[in-house]
């Protein structure tokens, strides 16, 4: 069987895109985290796309990490972000990786 080519994209009334002719779409697989330095100390990973296609000037990131913690994306730029994970106080982030799904 071979795959399904689709030419359409619907958006959603009341959706707030970038541009009228095309969506951006960056995927990156397996970045990887640091372990922490000890228990409930955030984890911060900077993620970053080549400059030649930058990002647009508003955009969503979409972070699955490879264990259960809390995710948050700050200091988006055209080319990047910042991704931190954190765990409760008393347990310790262990070493890992996480996909990221950039939609604008």
């Amino acid at each position: 069987m071979s795959a399904l080519e689709m030419h359409t994209v619907e958006v959603v009334d009341g959706s707030n895109i970038q541009n009228s002719d095309r969506v951006v779409l960056g995927i990156l697989n397996n970045v990887a985290n640091l372990a922490g330095f000890g228990a409930g100390n955030p984890v911060t990973t900077a993620v970053s796309f080549p400059t030649l296609t930058p990002l647009p000037p508003n955009y969503s990131v979409k972070i699955t990490p490879s264990q259960a913690c809390l995710v948050s994306v700050t200091n988006k730029t055209w080319n990047g972000f910042n991704v931190t994970l954190t765990l409760p106080s008393g347990v310790t982030l262990a070493a890992g990786t996480f996909d990221v799904m950039v939609i604008g």
